[in-house]
């Protein structure tokens, strides 16, 4: 468990950063880029938490440990050999466990005729942002596992969770019956 008991350290008064392994680098290197950007999905999953209850809330409650524990996979680069060292790493179980929520919620959806428009409901405008945001922690992850060492289920588990955002605002849209629906040149 962690213990804070300070929370400014000055250790980044000259725009660096450590790593969960300990080594410094840059606060604008990607790898704090794709963590921190998964941190910010995080937050704006708070936001919608406010704005639901029940079964939704269980879920989102889940995701944000998910996200934490992403973060923490995302800080401690992998050795040279793609191995842990007893290093905490997303899992494709939680990856599973996301596309069987999809799979449950999307049952009870009728097909899309159209692309949604984020909005309906505040907690579905504000998924649509979450899913906005997951969405670019990902093209950071790939990015970075260009260069680097990315565990592939951190990838797997932002991709299938921007899927899951929207699965899930549809899902508090009424099951989609207040969904906004694009109107293609309808102001033109």
């Amino acid at each position: 468990m962690v213990t804070l008991t300070k929370i400014y350290t000055r250790g980044g008064d000259k725009g660096e950063t450590s790593l969960g392994s300990g080594d410094r680098v840059p606060k604008h290197d990607l790898r704090v880029a794709a963590y921190g950007t998964a941190d910010e999905t995080n937050s704006v999953i708070g936001i919608v938490r406010l704005h639901v209850t029940g079964d939704v809330d269980a879920m989102l409650a889940r995701i944000q440990n998910d996200l934490f524990d992403l973060g923490a996979d995302l800080c401690r680069p992998e050795d040279k050999k793609g191995g842990g060292d007893g290093a905490l790493r997303t899992t494709d179980a939680q990856v599973e466990r996301l596309e069987n929520e999809i799979d449950a919620m999307n049952a009870s959806l009728e097909p899309l005729k159209s692309f949604v428009l984020p909005g309906g409901s505040a907690a579905a405008a504000h998924l649509h942002l979450a899913r906005c945001v997951a969405r670019r922690a990902e093209r950071l992850m790939t990015e970075l596992a260009t260069t680097e060492s990315v565990n592939p289920a951190a990838i797997k588990y932002m991709n299938r969770l921007s899927d899951h955002l929207f699965v899930l605002a549809r899902h508090t849209n009424d099951d989609g019956r207040d969904d906004v629906l694009w109107q293609p040149g309808a102001n033109t």
